[in-house]
């Protein structure tokens, strides 16, 4: 059963505000997805003992969005 508080201890309560959620949060992930693309090709057609080489360079994008 519910008993009620006197006057007394209610009035001796105190109300405080909260941090902001930042400062709450005790860990902070940020995710952003990143996208690596690549793309290579080597023709190596109708030659006798030759090696065909391809470079590649990356190019890496992300979006990130708080």
């Amino acid at each position: 059963m519910a008993q009620e508080l006197p006057q007394r201890v209610l009035a001796a309560e105190e109300a405080v505000l909260l941090p902001e959620r930042d400062t709450l949060a005790l860990v902070n992930i940020n995710i952003a997805p990143v996208v690596g693309i690549n793309f290579a090709i080597a023709i190596n057609a109708a030659t006798i003992n030759s090696t065909a080489n391809a470079g590649a360079w990356q190019n890496l994008v992300t979006w990130q969005h708080n």
